[in-house]
């Protein structure tokens, strides 16, 4: 295996850390990108990896993005990511909870922890036994913090409502046509607002049955998860795993608008450079999708309501406006722009 410096997704991390305890059956990486504007923050994802190395380009990827989020959503915290790698038939118990909270603390709240895929607020409870350096834990009704789902979910749908306006020309969601690629708790709760508004929606999620059953909640068509990324729409929104603009990908979408919660959507830096040339609306997923961490950060630091919460969310689409009027006048792939304005907040401009 290469070293750790030698992954195409290593950026300059402050710290990268492989953490194993054999006793509760613990394998973890932890990458802390920046600290600049304070401690690394980011999730913690629970995944089965079929191989390692691809559990450390998560982590440094999601790492990365967090860093740009943290810093584009005016929040004083650094980027940082944990990676659980989970057993193909193993079971994720407090022991493994416990073993990875005495991991996050022995960072010295370099690295502090949340909710992300695979882990509940449940098992935030487990962690925190072990460290304070942990956030996404169950508040009282009206405080931040808590599960950051529905906060991502209200983010990403305001966030599609801006990128409507700037490819449609229309301030109303109602029927326009959403494909949405995952119906978890991000993707479902757009889904459930945007319907509410109007609009036409395609649904489609690995796990069928959950798709399914949100559809005929809803009166939505049903779609294969990867068929979706090939349906005529008005908008495409990815709430699933990221990877999934690649240059085969791009070619063959049918949408003028790409709008989604997914973390790292394109596969590779030169795909923003597709997306743009295509004359797609993107927004950067680690602008749209901020509204998790907004939450969670404002809980560890003390600092707000869950009113102050969703007031610091409606200023996502603000951001994405004026990313797509920088775009505009430079010719510039919003993705690209969009991480030069990360950059420069980090102090890597």
């Amino acid at each position: 295996m290469s070293a750790v410096w030698d992954f195409a997704d290593f950026d300059d991390h402050e710290h990268v850390h492989m953490f194993r305890d054999r006793a509760s059956g613990l394998t973890a990486v932890i990458a802390v990108h920046s600290t600049h504007l304070g401690p690394g923050a980011g999730g913690v994802r629970y995944w089965h990896y079929p191989q390692r190395a691809a559990a450390i380009t998560d982590a440094l990827r999601l790492s990365r993005g967090m860093s740009y989020k943290n810093a584009m959503a005016g929040l004083p915290m650094g980027g940082g990511k944990g990676v659980i790698l989970a057993e193909e038939n193993g079971a994720k118990t407090p022991e493994l909870l416990a073993a990875f909270g005495r991991a996050v603390d022995s960072l010295g709240g370099a690295y502090v922890t949340a909710e992300d895929v695979g882990i509940t607020d449940a098992d935030m409870v487990e962690i925190s036994k072990q460290t304070k350096h942990v956030s996404g834990l169950p508040v009282a009704s009206g405080e931040a913090g808590g599960d950051p789902g529905p906060f991502t979910a209200l983010g990403v749908y305001l966030g599609i409502k801006a990128a409507i306006r700037e490819g449609l020309g229309t301030d109303s969601a109602a029927g326009v046509r959403v494909a949405i690629q995952g119906v978890g708790s991000v993707g479902g709760g757009v889904a459930r607002r945007l319907a509410a508004e109007g609009a036409k929606l395609t649904l489609a999620d690995v796990n069928l049955a959950r798709a399914k059953a949100l559809a005929e909640e809803l009166g939505a068509e049903l779609a294969d998860s990867a068929a979706i990324m090939e349906i005529e729409a008005d908008v495409l929104s990815p709430n699933a795993l990221g990877a999934i603009l690649t240059e085969r990908s791009i070619e063959k979408l049918r949408v003028p608008i790409i709008a989604g919660g997914a973390n790292n959507q394109l596969a590779t830096a030169a795909d923003g450079q597709r997306v743009h040339d295509r004359g797609i609306v993107y927004a950067p997923d680690y602008v749209i999708n901020a509204g998790g961490i907004i939450n969670v950060a404002l809980e560890y630091l003390g600092q707000g309501s869950q009113d102050e919460v969703e007031s610091r969310i409606h200023l996502i689409p603000g951001r994405l406006a004026e990313i797509w009027a920088e775009s505009k006048a430079s010719g510039t792939p919003a993705s690209v722009v969009a991480d030069r304005m990360a950059q420069k907040l980090i102090g890597r401009g």
